[in-house]
């Protein structure tokens, strides 16, 4: 065992005295980090645009319309001719657009139904379902009002008011009760807005555990060609101890770059307390050894420098877009079934259970167990296949 940690001991400080190397490796997800930050760091709420085509130009109630989509906070306005917005649908620069069409003001005021036309591509898109209902619901304000104003018309037909007096009272009573609703809606958030550190440090540190382990893996397969490892051999070294030796350095290079990046964490956001620090540090060092042995695996099966760097990549790739790594994956889906394949998705739900949750060890049990079977299922394959030499032991 003393010569497997000296093997370990070996690799670590090779590695923390290549400032190119753990330079890259620490800089690229803090940059990763800060990027996603600065993208997602900011919107809380929903916010998107409506695109417009008004063929309606000049009308009363389409430029009503539209005055009332622009007051929207929710929405901002890109009007657009429709010639414009159907070459935007046919690139796919826009997923939706409405069509306010002609004669929409007049048929509206002769009290003949009228239709939006809403063009898009597909389904259009979460968003653009959302734009598309906001939409609706400013349309139907407008027929509300306009159905208000016939019966209060029709109510009155027989007095000495005018209609332009109705119109101009029904209109004023429509604003009046907008501004000050007879039921109004109250928001009252529970607990702290959607905070993008806790929402993706998770999903930085998995990821960017795998990438370190891909760069351990090529550089085993690297020694194994250079014969570098066949050489070990000759200091007594058996391949157990080589072998362990190896898992150990894979684990401390995954461990301190975590490290590093939940300092960094804990002390510029003050995201951690001190038990969900040190919690959050364990699950770490199990993640690290599960991503180790299958570097490991990777680092056994693939026969040049290449192969491994480009199956690493593949994995890792694979293990982050299936986990709902940075974006939820809904409840019960298809989706849901598939993310239970990748080891990411155990390790994610423990930090965030930890982190965003204020759990407990206690409450990681289940993910924490996963991440342990694969440590042993991996260390197992993993030394069934590990070769000293191209093509041999």
């Amino acid at each position: 065992m003393t010569k497997a940690l000296q093997i370990a001991l070996l690799q670590v400080r090779i590695y923390l005295q290549d400032r190119g190397d753990l330079g890259f490796s620490l800089l690229l997800p803090v940059v990763t980090f800060a990027l996603m930050y600065f993208v997602f760091g900011g919107q809380t709420q929903f916010h998107a645009t409506a695109h417009i085509v008004n063929e309606d130009p000049g009308g009363i109630y389409s430029e009503a319309f539209i005055e009332q989509l622009d007051a929207l906070k929710e929405l901002d306005i890109d009007l657009l001719s429709l010639d414009k917005a159907d070459g935007k649908l046919e690139r796919a620069d826009l997923l939706m657009f409405v069509v306010i069409p002609e004669g929409f003001s007049d048929g509206l005021a002769s009290g003949e139904p009228v239709e939006l036309l809403f063009k898009q591509r597909g389904n259009g898109g979460q968003e653009q379902q959302i734009v598309a209902a906001l939409v609706r619901s400013v349309a139907d304000d407008i027929s509300l009002g306009l159905q208000v104003q016939e019966q209060v018309i029709a109510a009155l037909v027989d007095t000495d008011t005018t209609i332009n007096q109705i119109e101009t009272t029904v209109e004023r009573l429509l604003a009046d009760e907008q501004e000050s609703p007879t039921v109004a809606v109250t928001e009252e958030a529970i607990g702290s807005s959607p905070d993008p550190v806790n929402q993706f440090l998770a999903g930085i540190i998995t990821m960017y555990v795998l990438f370190a382990i891909i760069l351990s893996a090529r550089m085993l397969v690297e020694e194994r060609h250079l014969g570098t490892l066949e050489r070990l051999l000759t200091t007594r070294l058996s391949v157990g101890q080589l072998f362990a030796g190896k898992y150990i350095a894979g684990i401390s290079r995954g461990f301190i770059q975590t490290v590093i990046l939940m300092v960094l964490s804990y002390a510029v956001f003050q995201i951690f307390t001190p038990l969900s620090f040190m919690s959050s540090l364990l699950v770490a060092l199990v993640y690290a050894s599960a991503a180790s042995a299958l570097g490991l695996i990777i680092a056994s099966v693939a026969r040049t420098p290449d192969q491994a760097t480009w199956m690493g990549v593949f994995f890792t790739m694979a293990m982050v877009m299936i986990s709902g790594t940075f974006f939820p994956i809904e409840e019960g889906s298809v989706m849901e079934i598939i993310s239970r394949f990748s080891v990411n998705t155990y390790a994610n739900d423990a930090f965030r259970t930890l982190i965003n949750e204020g759990g407990s060890l206690g409450d990681i049990g289940f993910e924490i167990g996963v991440l342990a079977g694969v440590i042993v299922v991996g260390l197992l394959l993993s030394r069934y296949l590990f070769k000293v030499m191209p093509g041999g032991r």
